[in-house]
Formats: structure tokens, C-alpha cells, sequence
């Protein structure tokens, strides 16, 4: 278990654009001022470059990927036969759950993003 434990660590770091943060050294989080009160909100995804992120734009998106993965593991796991019928109903409900979800909140992530796309 250490070991896909740190396996899971290391994909979540590479998919989350630890290299690219470490490199460019973006901003954390930006802002932007709103058109009709002048105040100045935060914002989390970067709008319009598909080539740049914030810091947690990234580690948003990786815990997305890392869900769905998890998800696929969790329903793996009900499959066993030796596990009680309501720890495998369990396994496969919460599995299929990060599977939907995951690939749904990347999918909305993108199209924050990515204006032009529906």
C-alpha cells in the first residue's frame, strides 16, 4: 500500500503541473475587477490560454483525475469475494460516484478555460 501510495502522490503532482508551477513560478490564485462595482474578486481558473494555469487551477484539476483513479480502484475492490455484500455495495457505489464526478468537473474546469467550448 506505501508503494501505490507514493505512486499516487508522484501522478498527482505530474498531472497537477507541479514541473510547469515550479518553472514558470505562476501566481497562486489571479484577480480580476468586476465591470459594475470596480471591486476586485478573486480568480481561480485562468481564462483563455489553454497554455497557462494558477497554481490552483492545477491542483484542482489532478485531484479530478486523482478521483476518477480512485474510483476505478474502489470498484475494483468490490469485486472481491471475500468482503461483506455491504462493504462491496459500498466499494462500487462511492466508485462509480468518483468516476462521474471526476471526469464531470474536468470537463467544467475546460470549458471555464476555454470560452468558445459548450
Amino acid at each position: 500500500m506505501t508503494v501505490y501510495s507514493l505512486i499516487l502522490l508522484t501522478y498527482f503532482m505530474v498531472v497537477s503541473g507541479i514541473v510547469y508551477d515550479v518553472i514558470v513560478e505562476p501566481p497562486g490564485i489571479g484577480s480580476t475587477q468586476d465591470r459594475a462595482t470596480g471591486a476586485v474578486k478573486p480568480v481561480v481558473f485562468l481564462s483563455g490560454r489553454v497554455n497557462g494555469q494558477y497554481i490552483i487551477e492545477g491542483l484542482s484539476s489532478g485531484f479530478m483525475f486523482v478521483l476518477g483513479g480512485i474510483g476505478i480502484v474502489l470498484m475494483d475492490l468490490a469485486l472481491d469475494k471475500n468482503r461483506a455484500k455491504s462493504v462491496k455495495v459500498s466499494f462500487a457505489s462511492a466508485g462509480i460516484c468518483f468516476v462521474v464526478i471526476g471526469p464531470g468537473l474536468l470537463h467544467r474546469i475546460l470549458v471555464l478555460t476555454v470560452n468558445h467550448l459548450s
